[in-house]
């Protein structure tokens, strides 16, 4: 696993206007951002994996993110895409709005990597500044460059 979650984004990977309003047409928008990725295996069982974990509990995780993931035998290392969206997105399970969804896929052999790439967002995402940094990024490269901020200030010792 790459160290760093900028590590794992392809500005080709990030969309900053998504369309879809509801949930499942949101992720598919998202999750379609790694079609042809080199580091997936199979395509179609990678996101058919994805939809299914996503109807078995809402992948909401508050303050208007979303983390749909699947650990899945059709990806071969960790794979990210990310979604923004200024109107917000339904996930009518919880009845909450999101503005940011990340798309995980990680292989089923590899526990750790994925649980160190969410603990690693969930601190980034944890904070305010660092999700309006992100919400007011105009590029993709100016994402990247806005989590790669956020990851410089988890990096500092705390005084």
């Amino acid at each position: 696993m790459a160290g760093r979650l900028s590590k794992l984004l392809d500005p080709s990977r990030i969309t900053l206007s998504l369309q879809s309003t509801s949930r499942i047409a949101a992720i598919d928008e998202v999750g379609h951002l790694l079609k042809g990725h080199p580091d997936i295996a199979d395509f179609k069982g990678f996101y058919d994996e994805l939809l299914a974990r996503e109807r078995v509990d809402s992948t909401y995780l508050g303050n208007e993110l979303a983390l749909p993931h699947s650990r899945t035998a059709h990806v071969r290392q960790i794979v990210l895409a990310v979604g923004r969206s200024t109107k917000g997105i339904l996930f009518e399970n919880d009845n909450q709005t999101v503005r940011l969804i990340f798309v995980l896929g990680t292989p089923t052999a590899n526990p750790t990597d994925y649980l160190k790439v969410v603990s690693a967002l969930c601190k980034v995402l944890k904070d305010p500044l660092n999700r309006e940094a992100l919400m007011a990024a105009a590029t993709p490269e100016a994402f990247v460059s806005a989590l790669i901020a956020a990851e410089e200030k988890l990096l500092v010792p705390a005084k």
